[in-house]
């Protein structure tokens, strides 16, 4: 399942490394970030909850910009 979020982020460096951050979270099997267009897609392992996958997503990403927030 893939869903697009919108995300406050303040340069597209750290677009790419929330996207990391992203890629790097239980549940996630893909995640992209862009910066110009201010969406996050996530495309959400099997049998994944996307409200508690986002919920850790969101977790993760504030470790790389504090101020970041995701619209779910």
């Amino acid at each position: 399942m893939k869903r697009s979020y919108k995300i406050e982020v303040d340069c597209a460096n750290c677009a790419n490394k929330m996207e990391v951050a992203a890629k790097n979270t239980e549940g996630v099997k893909d995640a992209v970030v862009n910066f110009m267009t201010l969406k996050m897609n996530v495309e959400f392992e099997e049998g994944a909850d996307p409200k508690e996958v986002m919920k850790n997503v969101l977790k993760n990403c504030k470790k790389v910009e504090s101020d970041c927030e995701i619209e779910f």
